[in-house]
């Protein structure tokens, strides 16, 4: 049997960078051998596109420098179907490398990557993709659109109140004025398009808030202002799949003594160091739920399952679907929710369409492991693919003919083209 040739993309500018490396590490660990040729590409914060077998060397990532001294600078091929990454080797009379891909797996978290830049440079490539698709990354980057998508589909989410940065620094009085009216206190200020709880804080009076909101426009031009829940548990559970085959993962409950799930409790896990091997090799970095300090997602301290009846468990597994569907999810996205202890309703806070460490962990606990969650995600790209294959994008016409004749189709009087 033909191995597929997987593309694993990662890193890229983000604030998230250091952690679309853990993921994409886990991720390709986990790939069956057998069934996949790995191709890492790795995409500098600086933009810049490199591949080679050192990226496979999690202990490498410490001399970043050194690392990609050791690795080919490629470029894809501007060429529709083609499929190839283009490296140009070392040394004066080096050749140019063709390296083909058949399937590209996207673990970039962030900017640029989960925004749906880079699905829509893969989209005018051709060239078939895990995860989501242009519009779904896009819309589930932006918070303030995700919020506009979801109550559209009448799923629940807590008020919310937006304004850019530029109307905060020019409008400061009446932006928190604004707020207390129609929030009240305490308020969580949130950047519009960051993931990883980057620049996330909590308010409980104007001068917090002015802070807050100070620090989120250093990260975003849009900010988002919500309504704080004071006794509430957070609830994730990922869905997985594409079209009308599409299921929800066991639930999970992240602990955390903060007032919020904070980047040091998701991705740190209380430990700064990170264990690392070679990926893929017998002997190397396994990617377990257990494992502290690099292991991404899976190092955070969480309850799963969660503690939850099995009737509410089922309705926010049900909640997750409807939300993955409303965003025109495809791969393996995270949904995570808020369980308000005083009401007792269930209000969805995001869909990670790119999560964290592929959210392996919930589907371990689900029966599925990495390996086999890697196969549904390559498979989630070729069904995609297929799907588009069938489409029709352009046809034959003989309008630009029909301009040499005075107009469209050559009709008299058309509308002429030019400049007087």
């Amino acid at each position: 049997m033909q191995k597929i040739r997987l593309g694993v993309f990662f890193g890229g500018p983000s604030v998230e960078h250091e952690i679309a490396i853990i993921s994409a590490a886990q991720a390709m660990a986990a790939a069956d051998p057998a069934k996949y040729e790995l191709v890492p590409v790795y995409i500098s914060k600086d933009g810049l596109w490199y591949t080679g077998p050192q990226l496979l060397d999690m202990k490498a990532y410490a001399d970043l420098p050194k690392l990609l001294g050791q690795c080919q600078q490629v470029h894809m091929l501007a060429d529709r179907g083609a499929h190839k990454l283009v490296a140009k080797g070392r040394g004066l009379f080096a050749k140019t490398q063709e390296l083909p891909l058949d399937v590209v797996l996207p673990v970039m978290h962030g900017a640029h990557g989960e925004d749906g830049c880079l699905q829509g440079f893969l989209e005018l490539l051709n060239i078939p993709y895990a995860g989501p698709g242009v519009l779904a990354a896009a819309v589930g980057m932006d918070k303030i659109m995700m919020k506009n998508v979801l109550a559209a589909n009448h799923l629940p989410v807590l008020p919310g109140l937006w304004f850019t940065a530029d109307e905060w620094f020019a409008e400061r009085e009446a932006r928190l004025q604004q707020a207390e009216e129609q929030l009240g206190w305490p308020i969580i200020v949130k950047p519009a398009n960051l993931g990883s709880s980057v620049g996330i804080s909590r308010a409980d009076n104007a001068v917090e808030l002015a802070a807050a909101l100070d620090e989120a426009a250093g990260f975003s031009g849009r900010l988002l202002l919500e309504p704080c829940l004071t006794d509430y548990r957070e609830i994730n559970c990922s869905v997985l799949g594409y079209g009308p085959k599409i299921r929800a993962s066991v639930c999970e409950e992240p602990l955390t003594s903060n007032e919020f799930l904070t980047y040091q409790d998701k991705y740190l896990g209380g430990s700064g160091g990170a264990k690392a091997g070679k990926l893929g090799a017998k002997g190397g970095a396994k990617a377990g739920a257990g494992a502290k300090g690099g292991a991404g997602m899976s190092s955070a301290q969480r309850r799963v399952p969660a503690d939850l009846p099995v009737e509410q468990t089922a309705e926010i597994q049900s909640l997750a679907e409807l939300a993955f569907t409303a965003l025109d999810g495809c791969g393996v996205a995270r949904v995570d929710l808020l369980l308000d202890k005083t009401s007792g309703r269930s209000y969805i806070n995001e869909v990670n369409t790119i999560p964290g460490s592929l959210s392996f962990y919930l589907w371990q606990a689900s029966g599925l492991d990495f390996t086999a969650l890697i196969d549904e995600l390559v498979e989630s790209a070729l069904w995609r693919q297929r799907s588009k294959d069938k489409l029709t994008y352009s046809y034959d016409t003989n309008i630009l003919a029909g301009l040499a004749a005075g107009g469209p189709a050559g009709a008299k009087g058309g509308p002429k083209i030019g400049v007087k």
